[in-house]
């Protein structure tokens, strides 16, 4: 069918131990939509970086905030959307790191969101009332 459009969404809290969460509900996904499994590595290599950088460095205080992951699926595209209440911070408007440098040469931070624009077609960040939304697309290849 065109433009047909599933839509799956997983609730979170900001605490690492919800890597194992995002990575089991990668690969349920992965199962119920044929998404490959080199496909399905890029996607949790991508959304873990950015999880990790959300509860590392997204919250000034020690309470229990939630952090939304939505997937759309809209024929061969896939949208994923990172939506939390941390303090405002837009990751793609840091500068790349420079990969040539050694990495006791090289400045901390910036290789997540490196990875992240790597791995995936598109990458945007929309802050929407108190609420960071880190948006990537990418293009499902087949199996």
């Amino acid at each position: 069918m065109e433009n047909q459009v599933e839509t799956k969404k997983i609730l979170l809290v900001n605490q690492l131990k919800e890597l194992e969460t995002i990575s089991q509900y990668l690969e349920e996904l992965a199962g119920g939509w044929d998404l490959s499994v080199p496909f399905t590595m890029k996607l949790t290599l991508a959304l873990e970086e950015a999880f990790t950088n959300i509860v590392n460095y997204g919250f000034q205080d020690d309470e229990s905030h939630e952090i939304a992951l939505v997937f759309e699926k809209q024929n061969n595209r896939l949208f994923i959307s990172l939506i939390d209440d941390g303090i405002p911070y837009d990751p793609t408007l840091t500068t790349d790191p420079d990969i040539n440098l050694s990495a006791e040469e090289r400045k901390i931070g910036g290789l997540g969101i490196f990875l992240i624009r790597k791995m995936m077609d598109k990458v945007s960040y929309q802050r929407i009332g108190k609420n960071n939304v880190l948006k990537m697309e990418k293009t499902i290849t087949p199996n």
